[in-house]
């Protein structure tokens, strides 16, 4: 009887955590953005790797999407071999506006929407045309064919070259 009422409690304390634990969120309070992106910049500047910034909120199915899709079997060695990845929280389209100016990202075209920069923070990209809007869509693969357009160039390497 002892056991049976310690395994009720048990089942009773285990089962409401598991069922009601909040969902993860990928993008950090709006307020975090320019740090992340300064960190992201040193980081991407010491290891020659190119920087995403990745706009959206947490209530964004589409983001979600592409959030799976980026850490996948087929697409996490790619991001993480050639990128730093930074989620920048745009709220409700009310966030961290400027930031999306400053690297030309139209919210009225919807997120996720996507800038890569280069190492030293030159913009080298942005998605002007809600190419990722719909990302629930999509197939993993047009994550893949991003990731593999936008990599950096491997040292060594030269345009007439074969499998760099």
């Amino acid at each position: 009887m002892k056991l049976f009422r310690l395994l009720t409690l048990a089942a009773l304390t285990i089962v409401p955590a598991i069922a009601f634990s909040a969902p993860k969120d990928i993008y950090p309070d709006p307020s975090e953005a320019k740090a992340d992106i300064a960190a992201a910049l040193k980081t991407a500047a010491a290891t020659h790797k190119r920087v995403i910034l990745d706009f959206g909120g947490n209530w964004c199915g589409d983001c979600k999407v592409l959030d799976i899709y980026f850490h996948n079997e087929q697409n996490l060695p790619l991001l993480e071999a050639n990128y730093v990845l930074v989620h920048v929280n745009v709220g409700h389209f009310d966030a961290n506006t400027d930031i999306t100016k400053q690297y030309n990202i139209p919210l009225e075209k919807g997120v996720p929407a996507l800038a890569v920069l280069n190492e030293h923070g030159k913009l080298l990209y942005s998605q002007t045309g809600g190419e990722f809007e719909s990302m629930r869509n999509m197939e993993p693969s047009s994550v893949t064919t991003f990731l593999t357009q936008w990599k950096p160039a491997q040292k060594g390497c030269s345009v007439v070259a074969i499998n760099c």
